[in-house]
């Protein structure tokens, strides 16, 4: 191995993905996770990965995730895909919505997402007969599609020890060292570790662990986020629901199959940031959003949302599970990727604003530029092409939104 040494705290999907990154450019890694691999947002993610972005660097970036994750079977022992390519289809409600839809479609397929379409309400019906016939389009890509999170995160973790990195799970930093502004050790509970570069991938645990570190503030706001299970029942066949691609409606509100007798919902929803929440608060459900709180539960209310653009769903057979997990979201839900600013030697990867599944690859690429570099940098290239990272930088000006943020 190399005689560089890299410490990477987190071992969700960012950070296992950028500790394999890292070892392949010849780092010496460690993994630290406060609990154990895919104990945080990544195991409570709806999981979907697209391209459809409003940000042409993002749009790129997404491009080089999809290759990557319909290309990791091959260096993992299982073999198994981590994606499922059904495809992402916005549904759009009048006219003036398709006219802005059509405009970011033509800026997608300028950088190379050829293959994403918008939709005209025929063309729309014709290809998804289940859906409303008062919708006025959509915008439609066959590539995206969602992932099997676990087998990211796991498979990533096997991939990285037989790299030779090595992982510490049960190990939260507690504390840091630092001589000259430069972190050269975090504590454990299980001792010391030192090392030249260290990495921040904790997300929604961020503050606590950039307080620890003595790093920079960042504007990254711990959201409770909530999914719901709806069964099939007899209302569609089985390989109807199976092949549906995540089907976002107007409204925000959102849809897509977990397998083929159960569908997956969620929205987005006003909620305090948390920001001393626990592990344990991951799994907490407040009664307002339990689908065993009554026909007037934020769940029930969702599903008959959905129902009025995908109207076969009215007829399923009833919401019979909640999950729940925390977003770390920035102002203009843009991530931050760069290093800090008051510890030179510390890069951040966080606040991915329920993004950080579908952006893993490019962060993991991004991730080990800068650390090669040891410095930020403008642009990265992904597949010879130049990506912007003004978007993400640590001191940025939000002048952008992401306008899609499911």
């Amino acid at each position: 191995m190399g005689d560089r040494r890299a410490v990477v705290i987190g071992a969700g999907i960012t950070g296992i993905l950028s500790a394999r990154e890292l070892l392949l450019s010849g780092w010496d890694v460690v993994v630290l996770d406060a609990a154990h691999v895919g104990a945080g947002s990544s195991s409570r993610t709806a999981a979907g990965i697209r391209q459809q972005f409003s940000t042409p660097g993002t749009v790129r970036g997404m491009r080089y995730c999809v290759d990557f994750y319909t290309r990791f079977a091959e260096e993992t022992e299982s073999g198994e895909s981590p994606i499922v390519q059904n495809g992402y289809l916005f549904l759009q409600a009048d006219d003036a919505a398709m006219e802005a839809a059509r405009a970011r479609v033509a800026m997608q397929q300028a950088v190379g997402l050829k293959e994403v379409e918008a939709l005209d309400a025929d063309a729309l019906r014709a290809q998804f007969p289940w859906v409303s016939d008062e919708l006025a389009g959509a915008t439609w890509c066959p590539t995206d599609g969602f992932l099997r999170p676990h087998v990211v995160y796991s498979d990533g973790a096997a991939r990285v020890r037989s790299l030779g990195g090595e992982l510490r799970q049960r190990s939260p930093v507690t504390g840091a060292r630092v001589e000259g502004g430069r972190i050269t050790t975090v504590t454990t509970p299980l001792g010391e570790v030192g090392g030249d570069l260290f990495i921040d991938c904790t997300n929604a645990w961020t503050a606590r662990v950039g307080a620890l570190l003595g790093a920079s503030p960042l504007e990254v706001a711990p959201l409770k986020r909530y999914l719901w299970f709806v069964a099939r029942g007899d209302a569609m066949s089985g390989p109807t629901l199976s092949s549906m691609p995540l089907t976002i409606a107007p409204s925000g509100a959102y849809c897509r199959p977990e397998n083929g007798d159960t569908m997956l919902m969620g929205k987005k929803h006003k909620t305090a940031a948390d920001r001393d929440f626990t592990y344990d608060d991951q799994d907490f459900v407040q009664p307002d959003f339990s689908h065993r709180a009554g026909i007037d539960a934020a769940p029930f209310s969702l599903w008959m949302e959905l129902a009025e653009a995908i109207p076969d769903l009215a007829d399923f057979a009833g919401v019979n599970a909640t999950t729940a997990g925390y977003y770390a979201t920035t102002p203009d839900h843009n991530p931050f990727l760069g290093f800090d600013a008051r510890r030179p030697n510390l890069i951040r990867a966080v606040g991915f604003s329920g993004h950080g599944a579908m952006l893993g690859p490019f962060t993991a690429r991004v991730v080990q530029a800068l650390a090669d570099a040891g410095t930020n940098l403008d642009e990265v290239l992904i597949d010879g092409e130049p990506v912007e990272l003004g978007t993400f930088a640590l001191g940025r000006t939000y002048d952008h939104r992401e306008a899609m943020v499911i």
